[in-house]
Formats: structure tokens, sequence, C-alpha cells
């Protein structure tokens, strides 16, 4: 018993004490606290302060540019089989309800050359249906899977995008993410904690990154100054310098001035592997961009080509053989850094116009505010609670009291170890959470009490009053877990913030009220004789 019970003590301790240093590290002096307490507990934009921005993703812009990719491919593709074609022009949808109505008007397309047309579109447009009009004339539609994958991609792509812009603030807990239902509203929302200038971000979001795959001259140089006295203070001509930063410091490139291909010639990227297992980024170009790839990197094997997004290279690779419409960056160091290449290069700009559907600043003072307002309520519920248990149960109060301090520290180190964002609605959730906590021993009290009054001695009271409420707890928190996972799948940023604090204070509180309520009372009850429980 003696050797159960100090086991436990054990595991109580080393909880706290992990707790507290989750919550406070190791400081050594007042400012290393408030600075460890400010990294630890994470404020969302409701009590730190900052802008809101909710912007809407003008799909249509990302359908006529398609639909003018299409055309000029297929222009270019009839030329090429002798296939005359009187002329081409598409429909100008204007808002996003007009974005699947998007068409291509094909005109004079001899009788006599429509097979030849019909199966050219079939190989060289898959994504597209065609009609015919009458004898000389075709219009062309979108298939219903390719809309919902423009779509689709239109959104992830502006994310990516906009999420490259704004971290370029600084900041360390932006939040860019889609906001509504993606096959209706196309919303994302911005959040910058400690940016108050909507202005300022709108004009940073607003800015398209420029996506280039450039021919490597020379380099890595170790600075900017070394490249220019070298080359006699004067860059060659049609080169420029672009910077890597990589783990062991910035390197400088000499590149070509003029871009192999860009942004606009990538139809998709994603991360692979290769036949060793390797992680790799794979790319795919539009036609027009594998046609001027396939002859450069014919004329150039063995050279290097550097993958630049807004004049910082992302990766250097050599070209190791021909490559046309697809091809690969080799010899990544992770699944992680081929994902995140192919997303740089997938976003390089953004794919359709954004409009602002609403922006708003969130002032530090309401932050501060609701903070004071938070802790007011807090404290003010957990006197009531502290004095309520202390007078009712007595010395067993004591009991209560201490598994409810716990609880909270728990809470708050386990916000600070999953690097979660404590928002207005997380206060509620901590304030809840106070009530369950109670409510748990409020359970097992009144067992114990019917087991003290059913004639049983203290310890076996005790032992059932806990055995006995078990089960009653599990339940009530397993019931409110399942609500609490409806909110955090369906339910928005703050909404979701309040789901996982009051979770986190959940599965603390049956520690708490269970294991180490038992344990107290185990302590308070062993090594001695013991006639009456304070209760």
């Amino acid at each position: 018993m003696q050797r159960n019970l100090m086991v436990k003590t054990i595991v109580i301790v080393a909880t706290v004490l992990l707790c507290i240093y989750g919550i406070i590290g190791i400081p050594t002096s007042k400012a290393q606290l408030e600075a460890n307490l400010q990294h630890n507990i994470r404020l969302g934009l409701d009590l730190r302060g900052g802008s809101h921005l909710v912007l809407q993703v003008q799909v249509q812009d990302a359908m006529r540019t398609i639909a003018d990719h299409a055309m000029e491919s297929l222009k270019m593709e009839a030329s090429k089989e002798n296939i005359p074609v009187g002329g081409t022009d598409r429909n100008d949808p204007q808002t996003i309800e007009q974005a699947d109505s998007i068409q291509i008007n094909v005109h004079g397309v001899p009788a006599q050359s429509s097979g030849k047309f019909r199966t050219l579109v079939a190989e060289r447009l898959p994504e597209w249906n065609l009609t015919p009009v009458n004898s000389t004339d075709y219009k062309l539609n979108l298939k219903p899977s390719s809309l919902i994958d423009i779509k689709r991609r239109a959104i992830e792509q502006s994310i990516q995008t906009i999420s490259n812009r704004v971290n370029a603030l600084g900041l360390t807990e932006p939040v860019v993410q889609q906001r509504g239902r993606a096959d209706a509203d196309y919303e994302i929302l911005v959040q910058l904690p400690s940016i108050d200038d909507p202005a300022r971000v709108k004009d940073i979001i607003g800015q398209a990154a420029q996506l280039e795959i450039d021919e490597v001259k020379e380099g890595p140089f170790a600075s900017q100054e070394a490249v220019l006295q070298q080359k006699g203070g004067i860059l060659p001509l049609n080169t420029k310098l672009a910077s890597w930063i990589t783990p062991g410091g910035t390197q400088w490139y000499l590149v070509s001035r003029s871009p192999v291909v860009t942004g606009e010639d990538l139809r998709n990227a994603r991360a692979g592997q290769d036949e060793m297992r390797k992680w790799e980024a794979d790319f795919t170009l539009s036609q027009e961009g594998a046609r001027r790839f396939e002859r450069f990197t014919e004329a150039n094997i063995g050279n290097r080509l550097a993958i630049i997004l807004d004049n910082q290279i992302r990766s250097v690779a050599t070209i190791q053989s021909k490559i046309s419409d697809s091809g690969r960056i080799s010899n990544l160091s992770s699944q992680q850094e081929a994902s995140d290449l192919s997303l740089v290069m997938r976003s390089g700009s953004l794919p359709a116009g954004i409009k602002y559907e609403e922006e708003r600043v969130v002032g530090p003072s309401l932050g501060a505010d609701s903070i004071k307002q938070g802790l007011i309520a807090g404290l003010a519920g957990l006197a009531a609670v502290v004095f309520v248990m202390l007078f009712y149960y007595r010395k067993s109060g004591v009991n209560a009291v201490l598994a409810l301090l716990l609880n909270t520290i728990i809470l708050l180190a386990a916000l600070g170890y999953f690097s979660a964002t404590l928002t207005l609605p997380g206060i509620a959730g901590v304030i809840l959470t106070i009530g369950m906590a109670v409510d748990s021993n409020v359970l097992i009290f009144e067992r114990i009490r019917e087991e003290l009054r059913a004639g049983k001695a203290p310890v076996a009271a005790v032992d059932a009053g806990f055995g006995k409420a078990w089960w009653t707890i599990v339940d009530t928190h397993v019931t409110t877990i399942v609500s609490c996972l409806f909110l955090f799948l369906f339910g928005t940023g703050p909404v979701k913030g309040f789901a996982v604090t009051l979770v986190i204070g959940l599965l603390a509180n049956v520690f708490t009220a269970v294991f180490v309520s038992k344990t107290i009372f185990d302590f308070e009850l062993s090594g001695r004789e013991v006639k009456a429980v304070s209760i």
C-alpha cells in the first residue's frame, strides 16, 4: 500500500513540475519569466489585437485564364496538324456565379477536317467537352470534374501564396485558412496578430509572387561583394544575382536574367519518390512551356537550374536528361521539403483576383479588456467554488480545491506544449472546465457520503465512492468530448479554440478528480486507524 502510494505521489509531483516547466520554463529573471509566459501561452487575435480580413477568391479569373491558355494551345496544335480554324473566342464570366459557364467558341473548321479536329481536342484538351454547333462551328465547356479541380486549386494556391506573403511580416502565428464552403463561398480568412494596419496587409497580400526557373551561370558565392569583385564590379550581360538561404548561411548565384519557364508555364507540382525511395518534387508544364523547356534542357545537359521565388532561390538542380512536359527536382532531404517545394512551385502567383469581403482591426486595448474581464470572471467563479466546497465538504473540500488548481495548471501547460492559441472563447472553455471539474468531485463525494451512511468504514467508503462514481464521470466526459469533436470539425477558429480548450480540460479533469483526489484520500487514510472522514 505504502509503495503504491509513493509511486502515485511521484507521478503527481512529476506531472506538476512538467506542467510548470511548460508554462514558465526555467526563468533566470523577471523579464525572462514574462517572455517565457508570452511565448508559451499564445494569445489569439481577439486578445492580442491585430487585423482580421476575409477575402473572396474570384475563381472566374482562373476560369478565364484556363480558357485563354486552351485557346492558344488549340490554335497552335491545329496549325501544326494543318487543320484550318477560322477563329476562336470565349465568353467573359464576371461573377463567381457565372464561373461555371466558361465556354470557348471555335469557328470556321471545314467539314472535311471535323474528324481530325475532334481527335485533336480529345488528345490535347482532355479537360474540355466538345459539342458541335453546326457543320463548321463548335463549343467547348469544361468537364464538371475539371471545374471542381480548378476551383480547388485556385483556393489552395491562393492560400499558399497569401501565406508566403504574410510570413514576410515575421509574425509567429498568422492565420490563413479557408472560410466557409469551398464550392460556394471561396473565402479565405486572414488574421494577423499585432498588425493594426489593414492597408499595409492588403498591399502585401496583393503582391503577386514571381516564380521562375532560371539557368545558373555561376555560383555559389559567399556574398554579393565576392561576385562583384570577381566580375570587376559589373555583372555579365543578361545575368542577375539571386540568393539562397541555407542552414549554413546565405549563398549567392549568378543566374540568367531571362527565365527558361515561369510560374505561368506550370500546370501542377507534387511531392513524390524516385526508384530509390528518395523524395523529389515532380512538376508538369503547359504545352508551350514544355516545348521551351525541352529545347533548353536538351542543349544544356549537365548544367544547373535554379527554382526562384521573388528572387529567392528555393532549389538548385542539375539537368540530367532532356525534359519536356514534366520533370523532377531530386535528392530532397525529406517529404516535408518535397511537399513545401511543390507548394512553392504551384503557388508562385495568385491564380485569381481577390475581393475584400470584410476587414476590421481588433485593438490591443480590447484584447486587454477581454483578458481582464475573463480573469475577473474566472477568479470570481473559482473563489465561489472554493468557498462552497470548503463550507459544504469541510476538509474533503481542500482535496477538491487542490485537484482543481492542478487541473488549471495542466490545462495551461497543455496549451503551451501543443502551441495552441488561447482566445476569448478559450477562456470560456477554461471557466466551463472549472465547473465540470467541481461536478466530478461532487459526484465522488456524494457517493462516499452514501457509503458512509450505509455503515461502511471510511477506507471502504472512499474506495466504493470512487469506484461507483468512475463510470458516471466517464459517461459525462465522453458525451461532452463528442460534442466538442463536432464543434471542432464544423466550427470556425474561435469555436475550435473553445472546443480544444474544453477537451484538454476534460482530460485533465479525469486525471485530477480521480487519480490525484484518490491519492490524497489514500494519503490521509493510510498508516493510522481512521474512524471518520471529514466530508
